[in-house]
């Protein structure tokens, strides 16, 4: 009676098994998705959808961005423009006294496809206003650059004032003789004391916050390849 009831056990499991087999030949898997490859180097424009700054955002802030570009492969549009890439703060530098100003570290982590799915990618911002050697955004570095700044800002005083001199001219010819040397020494000395009362300011003050706007397109290049599946 065992005997005939471990057969009949058997017999049971060699169907089933001849017809899962059957089953899988008649309806085999169907994968149909191909995938196009988006090589490195390739830049997107992004628009953030929400303002990411150094002042109130922290490390593990999350920000979401909006392709302004679509990325074609012949008929196929990859990923279309209005494609999200999400990603979030890595790291944050704050302003200092001296001038030196806040550093911002963005990281791209990932691109959501038309079909929904969340391929993981690494981007690299390559168009701000000014990047640390390291990916860092800035706006000014200490108190060296504020110098130069300030020099700069000095010589346009004199000049613009040397101009303008020589401008009274226009209506009273002859008369810019006399206006020119008058307004340029005004100017020069005018440079001088915004030149030293700016650089001893400087020494207490804060360097530049970073802040990226809602609605701020940058642009960014895509530091390795991502395939993307397309039906």
């Amino acid at each position: 009676m065992f005997r005939l009831k471990n057969i009949v056990i058997l017999a049971m499991l060699f169907c089933f098994g001849i017809s899962a087999v059957n089953i899988a030949e008649a309806a085999p898997f169907k994968a149909d998705a191909k995938t196009k490859r988006i090589p490195a180097g390739t830049t997107f424009k992004l628009e953030f959808l929400q303002g990411v700054d150094t002042f109130a955002g922290g490390m593990g802030d999350s920000f979401t961005a909006m392709i302004k570009n679509e990325q074609a492969s012949g008929a196929n549009v990859i990923l279309p423009a209005g494609t999200v890439v999400r990603g979030s703060i890595s790291d944050v530098k704050t302003s200092k006294r001296f001038s030196r100003g806040a550093k911002l570290y963005l990281d791209f982590d990932h691109v959501v496809t038309p079909t929904g799915r969340q391929i993981p990618l690494d981007m690299s911002v390559v168009m701000y206003d000014k990047i640390y050697y390291d990916g860092g955004l800035y706006k000014n570095l200490g108190y060296g650059e504020a110098i130069q700044d300030n020099f700069t800002r000095a010589k346009e005083i004199t000049k613009n004032s040397t101009e303008y001199g020589w401008s009274v001219g226009d209506d009273h010819p002859g008369l810019q003789f006399i206006t020119t040397p008058f307004c340029a020494i005004g100017g020069f000395i005018g440079g001088v004391g915004y030149f030293f009362g700016d650089s001893i300011i400087d020494m207490f003050r804060k360097g530049k916050e970073v802040y990226i706007k809602e609605g701020e397109i940058i642009t960014v290049t895509l530091v390795n390849p991502i395939d993307i599946p397309v039906y």
